[in-house]
């Protein structure tokens, strides 16, 4: 039976959710901006529509989100349904918080072989997938194919086509061969180091926890890491100056998420490309090209460093409702759930059947943008759609295939690698002192 929905208004300042008394299943999102959670509550009611059953839309922050979700398992008051980052699929399933069959049920229902490997893979336990993929996005490098094109360089899908195009086209201060974060206590320097070192098949956990970085993968990282570095501008290098100088034209190459194609377009007032006079130019986008693969000389298949965000069902939940509500959330109700934040949020799910691409199609048509908008595929060319949605394919992050992401994510927060990297590159010590330091440190983490 559909239930009526009572207008309230939340803390956050808006209307249109169901009351706790009066919904069937609580959902928990991590999307909580009032415009992102206004498209949740229309999903929420055209699912109600369809299948009768209540959702009540209950908006968390995600640095709450472990808090919240620890305490309500510890009442026995979990949602029946939570939208979270990877960070938590494994741990959660251990603690029992996740019901992780009856995530595989929606999976096989779905379709497993509609789903992106990556996202599947980085949630996987020996019984099954944790919870359901929802949405994704790979880390990319972003490049002037203009001028790769007019030099006759190969894109920078590897350490050697990367340092081929700086030995090329460097020429400071008119053209920077790289913007590479070089300021230690960024979160930025974190990811593009694990970016890199992925790249070259470098991690610093097996399955039984730490091992510490092999000596040979990492020095080559380091010396490539020197390099890039050295192609760079002056001063302490974070995501704002690599955003600013390529934007200005001013360097050839950038490590950059997805979050830089609206603005890329001059579809943000607020970061308008100066690569000309015109603030909403889209002459940068044209210009621009990206790869999400990348790899080292000790690794030729490389790795595309992603993040993904999932559907989680409690154990707690009113198990038959919450499936429908995933269910619908990834099929009928998919192309929504992706325009929350399409710049952000690539498609784990290619469309409703092997094979189908209906949902990849969907998303290139949905608008991006802040002070203006534009789909992206209007913005650019299928084949950079196309590698921007298969960076997903195999996407990877230290720790998670081998159970130990939790300890991974440690590693990276405590800049270890940041600091060590950088006293390499500033000449304080050599190579293999540097891998040696930074496998002592990391080493005492637990």
């Amino acid at each position: 039976m559909t239930l009526t929905k009572l207008m309230t208004t939340t803390c956050v300042g808006f209307a249109l959710t169901a009351s706790a008394a009066m919904a069937d299943i609580r959902f928990w999102t991590t999307e909580t901006q009032p415009a992102r959670l206004e498209r949740q509550q229309q999903m929420a009611a055209d699912f109600e529509a369809a299948s009768g059953i209540a959702v009540e839309v209950i908006p968390v922050e995600e640095k709450d989100l472990g808090t919240r979700a620890t305490a309500a398992f510890a009442a026995g008051d979990l949602p029946d349904v939570i939208y979270h980052p990877l960070q938590y699929a494994l741990p959660w399933t251990e603690a029992g918080i996740l019901d992780a069959e009856a995530a595989n049920e929606v999976v096989e229902s779905l379709g497993k072989g509609t789903f992106a490997p990556g996202p599947l893979s980085m949630a996987m336990t020996p019984e099954g997938v944790a919870a359901v993929p929802v949405d994704g996005w790979t880390q990319m490098v972003v490049y002037r194919k203009d001028l790769f094109d007019a030099n006759g360089l190969e894109a920078p899908t590897s350490y050697a086509n990367v340092l081929a195009a700086i030995e090329k086209l460097h020429n400071p201060p008119e053209m920077f061969g790289f913007v590479a974060p070089t300021k230690v206590d960024e979160g930025y320097m974190g990811q593009v180091l694990e970016h890199i070192l992925l790249a070259n098949g470098a991690s610093p956990v097996d399955a039984s926890g730490f091992t510490g970085f092999d000596e040979a993968k990492t020095v080559e990282a380091l010396e490539f890491y020197k390099a890039i570095a050295e192609a760079s501008p002056p001063g302490e290098l974070f995501w704002d100056q690599a955003r600013t100088v390529f934007f200005a034209g001013q360097t050839a190459m950038i490590i950059w998420s997805p979050f830089i194609l609206d603005e890329m377009a001059g579809l943000r007032d607020s970061a308008p490309p100066t690569i000309n006079d015109d603030p909403m130019t889209r002459d940068l986008a044209a210009a621009a090209g990206i790869v999400t693969n990348f790899s080292g000389p000790s690794n030729p298949d490389g790795a595309a460093w992603a993040d993904a965000r999932y559907f989680g069902i409690t154990a707690d939940a009113d198990i038959e409702a919450a499936q429908k509500f995933v269910e619908f959330s990834m099929n009928d109700g998919y192309t929504q759930t992706l325009a929350i934040a399409p710049e952000g949020k690539f498609p784990v799910r290619r469309g409703a059947s092997d094979g189908s691409t209906e949902f990849v199609e969907a998303w290139s048509k949905l608008d991006v943008g802040v002070d203006r908008k534009a789909p992206l595929g209007e913005l650019y060319p299928q084949e950079m759609i196309d590698e921007i949605v298969g960076g997903l394919d195999v996407g990877k992050r230290w720790g998670v295939a081998e159970g130990q992401l939790a300890l991974a994510s440690k590693i990276i927060n405590s800049q270890a690698i940041n600091r060590v990297f950088r006293e390499y590159f500033d000449g304080a010590i050599d190579a293999p002192a540097a891998v040696a330091k930074l496998n002592e440190e990391l080493s005492a983490i637990e």
